[in-house]
């Protein structure tokens, strides 16, 4: 039995970009120094001069103090006080672009039963046979059609949306979510 793996240059990056991060978040550092320090290293070995969005936030449990900090992300929708919104955050450059970025900082606090979504720009992106994109609009409805629902079935809720609105158009991007539950302390 034989196996071929097949990943592009832009896969490669992806998991590169992922250990960068991880590793740097594991030295208890602040969000936007893990990007910072992050994007160095990707700039230090980017041949290729390729890059990567990032978003990144770190859960205080005991508090819902979550600190997060983003490099050219998608904004994350927060659910509070029943019902999802974009948060507007401010973003920094993304990873791999140049050296000696900065990145700035910011805190929500979470409540009990918030919910933070999270997501590639694939979702908003998602094309219509008529060449129509998703939006963001759209993606903000279907996180509200259920907004009180388990983390697990408003993914799936988002998915069956956008599959419904794209039908059986080509896709040319991943639809990457994730959406966790402050469940308190």
């Amino acid at each position: 039995m034989s196996c071929v793996i097949v990943a592009t240059t832009e896969d490669l990056l992806m998991m590169i970009s992922k250990t960068v991060v991880q590793n740097f978040a594991m030295l208890g550092i602040g969000a936007a120094e893990v990007l910072k320090r992050a994007n160095d290293s990707l700039c230090a070995q980017n041949k290729m001069e390729m890059f990567v969005t990032a978003w990144i936030g770190i859960l205080e449990l005991s508090t819902g103090k979550m600190t997060c900090a983003s490099a050219g992300h998608e904004y994350p929708a927060i659910y509070h006080n029943g019902k999802f919104e974009l948060f507007k955050d401010k973003h920094g450059f993304v990873l791999g672009g140049m050296e000696g970025a900065r990145y700035k900082e910011y805190e929500i606090l979470l409540d009990k039963g918030d919910k933070v979504f999270v997501y590639t720009d694939g979702v908003p992106e998602a094309t219509s046979a008529n060449t129509e994109l998703f939006g963001t609009d759209r993606m903000i409805s279907a996180l509200n059609v259920k907004a009180d629902a388990n983390p697990k079935e408003i993914l799936r809720n988002v998915r069956a949306s956008v599959d419904e609105f794209v039908g059986s158009a080509e896709q040319f991007d991943d639809l990457t979510m994730v959406c966790l539950e402050y469940k308190g302390n």
